[in-house]
């Protein structure tokens, strides 16, 4: 199976050739794939080489004459390194772009830490009106770039990895997906991390929700999953773990409830390893997960008494 990222150059090369708004910023990373487009559109295809704050800047620039870019490198060079101009350039001038990151949380171990970004959801958390798509499979990728080039002008950021799930979803940018249903509890399982919750909840009377797009989050289908489930939650995200815990908590604010946020941990590892190791580490594999979430399931039985 090719990868979500495989799926990024072909994609915006169709969008830049059917629509004349589009416009894709480069920072070096993934050049080779824009070649093509590059020779029909030289003026909508931009390298800036590396310089990660420019790469925003010239992102916005366009973004104000009408432009609609698609910007993109690794997480940490997209989000983090230049947050000042994700904050002012864009934010706080009023334009949008669609940023397109690589390499999620861990996807390169031998990169080490300066490749690796599992606070960037967070990050985005502090600024207000982002969209943000989480795929979990090349297909869904597919369909949420699109749903990011095609969405005004907002700010939207897709998230990329090279985990991914075996089967794709009919997913629609908006929704959680319900893929199980259960009367013990809710667990959301955001992006890649699905095949392994599906895994982790067998035979577990829990519902299972599929989150591909977290921003906004979708606390209406929350609500409803936990009128038949009750409204112990568990939350895995591939990301800095109780990224979304207060988005839950805001959804469920005028009913007793808990939440369990699962995700990447803060400390640092500093061995290269194997994406699987540090899935592992963090607690992120199906063993680790069903450990925790039939842990923090049964704690809440036995407070309330059942």
């Amino acid at each position: 199976m090719d990868t979500m990222r495989d799926r990024l150059a072909p994609v915006v090369s169709r969008l830049l050739d059917e629509d004349p708004r589009v416009a894709v910023v480069l920072a070096e990373i993934g050049r080779d794939g824009f070649e093509a487009a590059q020779r029909r559109h030289p003026d909508r295809v931009v390298n800036v080489g590396i310089r990660e704050q420019l790469l925003v800047g010239a992102a916005a620039g366009m973004a104000l004459t009408g432009l609609r870019p698609v910007v993109h490198t690794f997480a940490s060079f997209l989000v983090e390194r230049p947050f000042e101009q994700v904050k002012l350039d864009l934010g706080h001038q009023g334009v949008g772009a669609v940023l397109v990151s690589a390499a999620a949380s861990f996807d390169w171990p031998a990169g080490g830490y300066t490749h690796m970004a599992p606070g960037d959801v967070a990050l985005l958390d502090t600024l207000d009106g982002w969209t943000v798509h989480v795929p979990g499979h090349p297909d869904e990728a597919e369909t949420l770039l699109r749903h990011a080039v095609a969405a005004g002008d907002d700010k939207v950021y897709v998230r990329l990895s090279v985990q991914a799930n075996e089967q794709a979803r009919p997913v629609d940018g908006e929704r959680f997906l319900s893929v199980r249903e259960g009367r013990s509890g809710v667990v959301i399982a955001v992006g890649p991390m699905l095949d392994a919750v599906l895994a982790a909840t067998e035979g577990l009377d829990v519902t299972v929700l599929y989150a591909t797009t977290v921003r906004p989050f979708d606390g209406a289908a929350l609500r409803r999953a936990t009128e038949a489930a009750g409204t112990d939650v568990v939350l895995v995200e591939p990301y800095l773990a109780g990224t979304s815990t207060g988005a839950a908590n805001d959804a469920l604010s005028d009913v007793p409830h808990r939440v369990l946020g699962l995700g990447v941990g803060r400390a640092e590892l500093r061995r290269y390893g194997h994406i699987e190791e540090h899935v592992a580490a963090h607690g992120l594999d199906a063993r680790s997960l069903r450990e925790r979430i039939g842990g923090f399931l049964s704690a809440g039985r036995v407070a309330a008494g059942v």
